[in-house]
């Protein structure tokens, strides 16, 4: 869609290595398919699609999105009928404003809902099967860092997260899964399916000892998340985030 409408735009969120898009694919109750890894949408459902542009020519993708999925035509062509776009909500804003918000923090606590398969990669292609608090901030300050102005890069080192951040999980919430991301054809002209490997969970941070740079650091990161998704596969509906931010 964004193709139709900017091809310049679609080659650039293709073609860059910020990973600038993060989708949350469609969300909603789905029915059976008889076709592999397909699903069907139900006509009497509503279905939510969360899209975060972190990208630093965001202006230029999100007018690209508008015209794409409202201005232009609000249906989506589906293979058996159309998928109506009835409502379009949008926030921005930017890292200083992130960081101005959480510098007014006295004691933040950070609530996170890791919503759809949170694939983080770590080593090689091994993943983070758990919301360990280095493996969610680190995923983060990269995005941060590669799409921020240089006077706004944070310094966050491993140790510091470690010895100063508390990941608390909720059990009851705790998954795994193996999720499709993608399909490529190989030399011999065969389809081969890539596989991620992800979790989803509700988890809480809470800081231990920490200096109000950190504190600071990792809360902004935390709500750099809606925007930005965490880990690998952002673009294919991998982790979608929802952040809340107590005080």
């Amino acid at each position: 869609m964004l193709e139709a409408v900017d091809a310049d735009v679609s080659g650039h969120i293709h073609d860059s290595s910020l990973g600038s898009l993060h989708s949350s694919g469609l969300r909603g109750v789905f029915g059976d398919s008889d076709r592999a890894y397909h699903k069907s949408l139900l006509p009497d459902e509503a279905y939510h699609l969360t899209l975060g542009v972190v990208d630093p020519a965001d202006i230029e993708i999100f007018q690209a999105l508008v015209n794409a999925l409202v201005l232009e035509g609000d249906r989506i062509d589906l293979s058996h009928g159309k998928l109506h776009v009835e409502q379009f909500e949008s926030a921005n804003t930017t890292q200083g404003e992130l960081l101005d918000e959480v510098g007014s923090m006295d004691d933040p606590t950070i609530e996170m809902s890791f919503e759809t398969a949170t694939c983080i990669e770590e080593a090689g292609e091994i993943t983070t099967m758990f919301p360990h608090r280095w493996a969610v901030f680190s995923s983060l300050l990269g995005k941060w860092n590669r799409s921020a102005p240089e006077e706004l890069e944070l310094d966050l080192g491993r140790e510091a997260v470690e010895a100063n951040v508390i990941e608390k999980p909720d059990a009851r919430t705790y998954d795994t899964h193996s999720v499709l991301v993608n399909r490529v054809e190989n030399d011999d002209g065969e389809t081969r399916n890539l596989f991620r490997q992800g979790f989803t969970a509700d988890c809480t941070y809470e800081f231990k000892d920490a200096s109000e740079s950190v504190e600071n650091a990792v809360t902004a990161l935390g709500l750099f998340a809606e925007y930005s998704g965490v880990g690998s596969a952002v673009a294919r509906g991998c982790g979608q985030v929802s952040t809340e931010v107590k005080d």
